[in-house]
């Protein structure tokens, strides 16, 4: 919600619903469910010129290093904490999730705010066209997560962190020792 938020202001989007994706998949009972991702930027919607700008031009980076052609509409998000997990079933559905939005004219990012990812993960996603940021310092908005919110989006997340971190840390203190006398 956070990321999602940041977008919505940083790109002066006239309707938050542009921040948000989705798209209708079935099951294998033959069901319908919609499928979500976590944020959008909309080339087309983003009315912060600047903003506009430095997004089609990471767009256009990323694509290279992934040896992509440029999709037509914008970006969509997964965002995760941390990504410790070597859960086939999980890789599996990410990349139909990057498929997905491909085919709808759209680069899929992974955004991992820790930099807890595994490098045959990293490359696994990256060999699937999927661009991945990851929550390290480096000044590359292709590689950082803040680089990428700092440059293109004019927003420092890092900062962000460092003036809320006694509130965040003690609302994870609170809700571990809710979860520990639950037991």
């Amino acid at each position: 919600m956070l990321f999602r938020q940041i977008i919505c202001d940083q790109t002066a989007y006239s309707d938050p619903a542009f921040a948000s994706w989705s798209y209708a998949a079935t099951t294998s009972a033959g069901k319908p469910k919609t499928l979500k991702l976590d944020a959008r930027l909309e080339i087309e919607q983003i009315h912060n010129v600047h903003v506009a700008n430095n997004v089609r031009q990471w767009i256009a980076k990323v694509c290279r290093l992934l040896d992509a052609n440029t999709p037509t509409n914008g970006a969509v998000f997964e965002v995760r904490q941390g990504y410790k997990s070597k859960d086939s079933k999980r890789q599996n559905a990410d990349i139909d999730n990057t498929a997905v939005a491909w085919s709808k004219g759209y680069l899929p990012i992974f955004a991992i705010f820790s930099a807890q990812i595994d490098t045959d993960i990293v490359l696994r996603y990256r060999n699937n066209r999927s661009g991945i940021l990851i929550g390290s310092m480096a000044d590359d908005p292709t590689i950082s997560l803040y680089a990428f919110m700092k440059e293109m989006l004019g927003y420092d997340l890092a900062a962000f962190f460092m003036r809320n971190s006694q509130t965040i840390r003690s609302q994870v203190q609170d809700v571990v020792q809710t979860l520990l006398s639950a037991s």
